[in-house]
């Protein structure tokens, strides 16, 4: 097994690979809550409309675990998009106590925008990197996230 990388070294804050991935994360997400602003959106709220609208998450525990959201924030902002008739809940007919939830027209319209927006936002910021630098910069993440899956 290889050795740690920062085994025996000296973290320095503001200059570390962690504090890199959080500027980088923060700076993404600044970037999509301008580009949605046009749609009165938060880009947390637009996560949660895009992934409804793929149909692989139906619940709002779903969304929470996938966007690593506590429950009672992801509840507070499905009641702001329900609010706004982006989305709905619905009981199942065969188990009451799940609330399965459901994008309305509305909420289609918008979520089908949104991979342009986010495209849009992924391209200015990545800006500059060649085509081997973008593969390599994925699999590097791709490689990141399984060891934390592990």
């Amino acid at each position: 097994m290889d050795m740690p990388i920062f085994l025996n070294t000296r973290y320095v804050a503001g200059d570390g690979l962690n504090h890199l991935l959080t500027r980088a994360r923060a700076m993404l997400a600044k970037a999509l809550d301008k580009a949605l602003e046009v749609y009165d959106i938060t880009h947390g709220q637009g996560s949660v409309l895009w992934m409804l609208s793929t149909g692989q998450y139906a619940t709002a525990a779903d969304l929470a675990r996938e966007l690593d959201i506590d429950a009672a924030s992801m509840t507070r902002m499905i009641d702001r998009l329900e609010k706004r008739k982006l989305m709905e809940r619905m009981q199942r007919s065969d188990d009451r106590r799940m609330i399965k939830l459901r994008l309305t027209p509305a909420g289609l319209a918008l979520a089908e925008k949104l991979p342009a927006v986010y495209a849009e936002v992924m391209d200015a910021s990545l800006a500059g990197f060649g085509a081997d630098e973008l593969t390599h910069l994925r699999r590097l993440l791709s490689k990141l996230l399984a060891n934390g899956a592990g």
